[in-house]
């Protein structure tokens, strides 16, 4: 069983990403199953149904949300798909799910999307706490979880702590790739980030001259650039699993610039 995670998908640039490199790894990879992080799909920040359905016509099986889940409202026409996930800790939601299986040739798949400290502006619950229950019932075969987090070392230790009761645990927030992709002691496929799709010559998906503007030269009246042309990266990560145990077995980085 080979399992496509591909990170943050930022704008129009990280949407071309998609389409070039999906269909190419899909076929190198064998690949039984898609996951994409879309929560900056549309100019940024958010994800409108239209870019929805862009991700379904692209192949993508479970879309994973973050911090911006809702910053289109719009998000609340479809929330409830049951191909997507929003994140599971998050208080007083009561609209969407934090955590889905899908069934692909006899075989159950969990995805789970959770938010760390410090990384949203609303209240959340305990991660560890708030994954508990799903554990203590879940018959799933693989449990993939979405750790949408600020700091590397809180997502490790999260996945530590949950020894080998998930399949993997995969970082994504910051957008930036990575090079701690393991398998860990305890069992788990890992890794602190998987990176994002989007411009390549820019910060975080963002156009470069927008962010020096207001960042370094703290010029409150400069906004974030989204651009329509330029290079473009893929970031993403293959996971294997053995086929009738579904024991992990490898976790395998994508970084591909077009």
């Amino acid at each position: 069983m080979n399992i496509l995670f591909i990170g943050d998908i930022v704008g129009k640039l990280g949407r071309k990403a998609l389409e070039i490199n999906v269909p190419i790894l899909i076929n190198k990879y064998k690949i039984d199953f898609i996951i994409a992080n879309g929560e900056n799909i549309t100019n940024g920040k958010g994800i409108s149904l239209t870019h929805y359905g862009f991700l379904k016509a692209h192949q993508i099986d479970a879309i994973t949300l973050g911090n911006h889940y809702n910053h289109l409202e719009e998000i609340y026409s479809f929330i409830n798909n049951d191909d997507i996930i929003r994140p599971l800790n998050i208080k007083n939601e009561k609209e969407g799910a934090g955590s889905r299986v899908f069934e692909i040739n006899g075989t159950k798949i969990r995805v789970t999307n959770l938010l760390g400290e410090n990384t949203a502006k609303f209240e959340i619950s305990d991660s560890y706490n708030s994954v508990l229950d799903i554990l203590t019932n879940d018959d799933s075969d693989i449990h993939i979880i979405d750790f949408h987090a600020e700091y590397t070392g809180e997502k490790k230790a999260f996945a530590y702590s949950l020894k080998n009761s998930v399949s993997a645990v995969i970082g994504t927030h910051t957008h930036v790739q990575t090079r701690d992709y393991q398998k860990l002691s305890t069992g788990p496929l890992y890794i602190s980030d998987v990176g994002m799709c989007g411009l390549y010559d820019s910060v975080l998906g963002v156009e470069k001259d927008s962010v020096v503007e207001r960042i370094i030269f703290k010029n409150d009246n400069a906004r974030f650039k989204q651009l329509n042309d330029g290079k473009t990266i893929f970031s993403a990560v293959v996971l294997r699993f053995e086929d009738i145990t579904f024991k992990p077995l490898e976790i395998i980085p994508i970084y591909n610039v077009n």
